[in-house]
C-alpha cells in the first residue's frame, strides 16, 4: 500500500496525518478526522449523501481521494453553523419547512445549497431545484426540501406568513 502525507483545512481547523492511496475523502474525513457529518451511501457518487465543500465547491468525497485534498479548505456540515450554534441559513430553511426526516441524505443536501449560495450568491429557485438532481432523498418526498430551496431563492414567503402569523398569537 502506497502511503502519503497529507495536510489540509476541515472546518477551519488545520488537520496533518498520513493516508493510504486508495482512501477517499469521504473515508478519512470519517474514520480518521472523525467528522462523522458525511454520510457514506452509495460510494458511487450517486446518493450525494457523502457531499462536503471542497475549497468552496460541493464535491462527492466519494469520489475524492484523500490524497487530492492535500492542502486544500474542506468544509462539511459540522462546520456550517456559527460557533454560537445559529444554524448556517440553508440549514434553518430545511429546518423551518421540515425538510428532512430520517437526515441520512441531510449533510449533503445542505452542502450542496450552501455552496451555491457561498459569498452571498442568490441562485434562483430553478437552479437550486436543478442541483438536488444529484441527491436522493427516501424519506421526504422531496417537498419540504423544495419549499426550503423557495425560501432560500425568496420565492415563498409562506414561511415568513407563518412566523408572522403565529407571534400575532393566532
Amino acid at each position: 500500500m502506497s502511503e502519503h502525507k497529507i495536510e489540509l483545512t476541515v472546518n477551519g481547523r488545520h488537520h496533518r496525518g498520513t493516508v493510504e492511496g486508495r482512501h477517499t475523502l469521504g473515508d478519512w474525513l470519517r474514520g480518521q478526522a472523525g467528522y462523522t457529518g458525511v454520510h457514506i451511501g452509495c460510494e458511487h457518487g450517486v446518493c450525494g449523501a457523502c457531499t462536503v465543500m471542497v475549497d468552496g465547491r460541493a464535491v462527492r468525497s466519494c469520489l475524492m481521494l484523500a490524497v487530492q485534498a492535500d492542502g486544500c479548505t474542506v468544509t462539511t456540515v459540522e462546520g456550517l453553523a456559527d460557533p454560537d450554534g445559529t444554524l448556517h441559513p440553508v440549514q434553518q430553511a430545511l429546518k423551518d419547512c421540515h425538510g428532512l426526516q430520517c437526515g441520512f441524505c441531510t449533510p449533503g443536501i445542505v452542502c450542496t445549497l450552501a455552496a451555491l449560495t457561498a459569498d452571498g450568491a442568490q441562485p434562483g429557485e430553478e437552479k437550486l431545484t436543478a442541483a438536488m438532481s444529484g441527491h436522493i432523498c427516501r424519506c421526504t418526498g422531496y417537498q419540504g426540501i423544495r419549499r426550503a430551496i423557495r425560501q432560500i431563492a425568496g420565492t415563498d414567503t409562506s414561511a415568513a406568513q407563518g412566523a408572522a402569523h403565529a407571534e400575532q398569537g393566532a
